[in-house]
């Protein structure tokens, strides 16, 4: 991520950073502490004008960016606490799952889920509970609601580990 400085004569400095998306954000900071924030489309593109800060709202920006308020705590595990000890998580359909090819309907439908499907991610697009018909294909992610044991109970029928496969 390429950052270009230029001195402003008499105004501040000008920081370009390049974006991945081939897009470059343009942030110039005046002498007064005053900043301006830019997005270039491209490189052709004129400048356009996101929003300007204060000085001091400019460094609360920054800190919160940096992290100093919050750092946020990369993890493995994809479950997140609701409360009263309920959980949401992402499961993917491996290989040989006996939910692969099964309708959402057909899955919840199974008296041992004792989980709400909440939605099911497939590469780009999200397929919302509320399109029973659609069926799960190996590398889906399914995002789930339930207590941790109902959500283990879950990832085991859904890996087969259980033995009995689902009728």
């Amino acid at each position: 991520m390429p950052i270009t400085e230029t001195d402003l004569p008499g105004v501040g400095k000008k920081f370009e950073i390049d974006l991945e998306d081939g897009k470059t954000l343009v942030i110039v900071t005046h002498n007064t502490g005053r900043r301006d924030v830019f997005l270039k489309a491209d490189d052709d593109a004129d400048s356009e004008r996101l929003f300007e800060l204060s000085d001091q709202l400019a460094r609360t920006v920054g800190t919160i960016l940096e992290g100093a308020y919050f750092q946020p705590i990369k993890t493995e595990d994809k479950a997140t606490t609701l409360g009263d000890g309920t959980n949401i998580e992402w499961f993917d359909v491996p290989a040989d799952s006996p939910l692969e090819g099964r309708s959402l309907a057909e899955v919840l439908a199974d008296g041992r889920i004792h989980v709400a499907i909440v939605a099911v991610q497939r590469g780009e697009d999200v397929i919302p509970a509320s399109e029973p018909e659609k069926r799960l294909d190996e590398g889906d992610t399914i995002i789930a609601v339930g207590t941790n044991e109902d959500l283990e109970q879950f990832k085991t029928l859904l890996s087969g580990d259980d033995g009995s496969g689902l009728d």
